[in-house]
């Protein structure tokens, strides 16, 4: 058996199709979704996914501002823009790409964001109104886009039994609480870097979600026969038969596809979803605007 792949590209496709609409009908009401996205530092990685994020919305007719900061800046001048951001009512989500200099106090950083403009889903507000199972409140970007896979592929998750390897507040916290909510209906467990027998806990899994950034750790034989996969690690691996001198691997091995059933690409699976939900959320916050 070879597992059949969760296209990521082409559910981000779906997605975007689907908010066109809507950022038409916000544009007919005088509001033209707007996105701020601040990048500190010079990290090569971190300027890709900017740069992917910026065209995205230009492709959906987002508008998107961009503010781009040296190495060398003060929490307190970096506190400065999120300030003006939040109070500026042009701007509708606000982005600050990870990872910040290890002089900031990134989770300190992102409290001070407006929780009605935090698009990344981080802010505490949000994520308790999600531990509530809330409407109003904006989730993270990830966790969000691997639901909607899993939905657009038409993959049952009722009564099945899922294992979140990662307990980070951004992705494997609000993924086990996403898959436990009322709607998903299956049976959680996070596991993490002091879990016993990983290998047994991955092997009693229908739905195993890797997002830990460790390439290949979840070895082929620890996988459940006929499991769905999704594996959020993107990592970098030297290789120097490939021309760019690394290759991109996930969290989990890619023989694993001999086992599962269904599968996340790495890149190609999570990646795009992300980016797609950081667009509906932006066409969210917008949307709220006007209803408020």
């Amino acid at each position: 058996m070879v597992a059949s792949v969760l296209d990521g590209r082409a559910c981000a496709a779906s997605v975007e199709k689907a908010l066109i609409p809507r950022i038409e009908k916000c544009a007919s009401q005088g509001v033209v979704p707007h996105l701020a996205v601040v990048i500190v530092g010079d990290d090569p990685a971190s300027h890709v996914y900017v740069n992917a994020k910026i065209r995205t919305c230009k492709r959906l007719g987002i508008k998107s501002s961009y503010v781009a900061l040296p190495e060398t800046t003060s929490e307190a001048e970096l506190i400065d823009v999120i300030h003006q951001y939040n109070v500026d009512n042009s701007v509708h989500g606000i982005l600050i790409q990870s990872p910040l200099p290890s002089h900031m106090n990134e989770e300190y950083l992102t409290d001070l964001i407006d929780p009605h403009k935090d698009v990344d889903g981080f802010h505490p507000i949000n994520l308790g109104r999600l531990v509530q199972s809330r409407k109003d409140c904006l989730i993270p970007c990830t966790p969000n886009g691997v639901m909607r896979l899993l939905e657009w592929s038409g993959i049952e998750t009722a009564g099945k039994t899922a294992l979140v390897i990662g307990r980070s507040r951004n992705v494997g916290m609000p993924q086990a609480i996403l898959l436990a909510a009322r709607g998903a209906d299956t049976t959680v467990t996070i596991a993490h870097s002091k879990t016993a027998d990983m290998a047994e806990q991955c092997r009693s899994a229908d739905i195993l979600v890797a997002a830990v950034g460790r390439p290949n750790m979840v070895k082929r034989d620890w996988i459940k026969p006929g499991a769905v996969i999704i594996d959020i690690g993107i990592n970098r691996v030297d290789d120097d038969a490939d021309s760019r001198g690394y290759v991109l691997v996930g969290d989990v091995e890619q023989s694993a596809e001999q086992v599962a059933s269904w599968i996340t690409p790495v890149p190609g699976g999570v990646g795009p979803m992300t980016v797609a939900m950081l667009m509906e959320n932006t066409v969210q916050a917008a949307e709220n605007i006007i209803q408020r």
